[in-house]
């Protein structure tokens, strides 16, 4: 089977290279004729473990070609993905001017049956408006269907997520694009990967769900942290315990600074606009947005309540990334907390195994960049674990303690034992641990 992929970001080009590795050929098109060129050459334009040698491969095998012309992946295709972004407006609404020109310019190129399949994050009633856009764009009358086929990718372990998934979510209307859908994700039923057959309004919702859910947990055990350091209680041992629990799991219930990422806060409140428009009231969304909001503030407060004033202070950041494993800083906590410290007058050196191009791009010279964890912390007043890195868990700390001016550590992933480093002179902190 051939299929086509618009859009190389990261979800359009993890799927386009999966399912390449899955044996189907994939002409994957963005519009960006620099990016075509660099991802010809097997160079991959963001971080993802094992993705650059899954393209690699896949293009040295033939499996898996990159076009600037969106007609080149329609006519040589039976299904065609569209997985351009969905960026957030100013109300939370997603903007989906990418998404519906796409829809048109693929109905300009359909000259027999195809398959037009969102893959990206958008608003219920996507499919009945794209349908409605390709039916009238199209340049003779030829027969096609829509399908919503969402993405659950995790940034950090996509490949694993797409190769061995949860559930694959299909909504579509016609029983022939169901069967189509089903072949092309034929290697999965080897691993007894559960489908899920709705219609589109469904399918479209599910992803909204599914990951405001997820926002949910995070910020009820964030909120709960806060309780756990008025009362003295340990938020680790009250997560553990909730966890043990199999009707609420253990996932998802590890405090910190706030979520971030590409995903969860534009979800929520796209979620929240949508429950607007439709008339219906969410809550518990809207309680989990506001209660985020105030997490990145909480653990800026921790500090300057620890260390007084911060004017003149050195802060060594320590993670900027939203999560491990990925160079996205969309939305990312570090960059609320380096603000908040540069709009106190603090001076603020950062670290991060693969960001640091990023926050060039967002801060520039405001900030001072360093070579490595202990080139950020020589000469600080304080070091402040933002994000979780493994090179972070297992810092040498008695160098790192040497090395700074005062002993001031903030953990904010809670990756330490505050015994062990009270002991080794530092004046430790964490997140909903007495």
């Amino acid at each position: 089977m051939h299929i086509g992929i618009i859009g190389t970001g990261y979800v359009g080009l993890v799927t386009g290279a999966c399912f390449a590795e899955f044996g189907v050929f994939v002409t994957c098109v963005d519009k960006d004729e620099q990016k075509v060129r660099s991802l010809r050459k097997g160079i991959v334009p963001f971080f993802e473990p094992g993705l650059e040698d899954l393209v690699r491969r896949n293009l040295k095998n033939g499996r898996l070609k990159f076009s600037s012309r969106i007609g080149d992946a329609v006519e040589a295709s039976l299904v065609v993905f569209i997985a351009v972004g969905t960026p957030p407006r100013g109300d939370g609404s997603a903007d989906m001017s990418y998404v519906e020109e796409v829809a048109a310019e693929i109905a300009r190129s359909i000259r027999e049956y195809k398959v037009i399949v969102t893959k990206s994050t958008v608003p219920v009633g996507t499919g009945a408006r794209l349908r409605e856009i390709i039916s009238r764009k199209l340049k003779e009358q030829v027969d096609f269907d829509v399908v919503s086929n969402p993405e659950f990718l995790r940034e950090g372990s996509a490949i694993e997520d797409f190769m061995r998934p949860n559930r694959v979510v299909l909504g579509a209307v016609s029983q022939q694009a169901v069967a189509i859908m089903r072949d092309l994700y034929r290697p999965l039923y080897l691993i007894e990967t559960p489908f899920v057959v709705t219609n589109m309004e469904t399918a479209e919702l599910i992803k909204y769900a599914s990951n405001s859910f997820l926002a949910v947990k995070i910020s009820f055990i964030n909120e709960l942290s806060r309780l756990c350091e008025k009362v003295g209680a340990d938020v680790q041992m009250v997560a553990k315990a909730m966890g043990l629990d199999h009707r609420i799991g253990p996932k998802f219930l590890h405090c910190g600074p706030g979520y971030g990422g590409s995903c969860f806060p534009k979800d929520t409140r796209a979620l929240l606009t949508i429950a607007g428009e439709s008339g219906a009231e969410l809550g518990i969304v809207g309680a989990a947005v506001r209660a985020n909001d105030l997490q990145k503030e909480f653990v800026v407060e921790k500090v300057q309540k620890a260390m007084g004033p911060l004017r003149g202070r050195t802060m060594a950041v320590l993670g900027l990334s939203f999560k491990p494993n990925t160079n996205d800083m969309r939305e990312a906590p570090a960059v609320h907390i380096i603000e908040r410290f540069l709009k106190e007058k603090a001076a603020v050196r950062v670290f991060d195994p693969a960001s640091m191009a990023d926050a060039r791009a967002i801060f520039g010279k405001r900030i001072r960049f360093a070579k490595g964890p202990y080139d950020c912390v020589k000469d600080a007043d304080a070091v402040i674990i933002v994000t979780e890195w493994n090179e972070f868990r297992n810092l040498e700390l008695p160098r790192i303690r040497k090395l700074m001016k005062s002993p001031y550590f903030f953990d904010l992933r809670n990756i330490y034992e505050p015994g062990k480093l009270q002991g080794l002179g530092f004046r430790y902190f964490s997140v909903g641990r007495p």
